[in-house]
């Protein structure tokens, strides 16, 4: 699967991203490293609590569309 992020410094040093496409999916770190391996933590939070709330059905399909 893909998905985008977006990074952002942060005003206090450091860095920040969210995920458009997973309202409320965001995360920090110190270095541009650190936030990506947390985005991937925080987009694995995110589905799983999704999925525990039956918000992507198992008859859903996700696509990804390039324009």
């Amino acid at each position: 699967m893909k998905i985008r992020a977006i990074i952002h410094p942060a005003e206090e040093g450091g860095y920040w991203a969210e995920v458009p496409a997973l309202p409320g999916c965001i995360t920090e770190g110190d270095t541009i490293e650190e936030v990506m391996a947390n985005l991937k933590d925080a987009i694995e939070g995110w589905l799983e609590v999704a999925n525990n709330r039956n918000a992507i059905k198992s008859t859903d399909q996700v696509v990804e569309i390039a324009v």
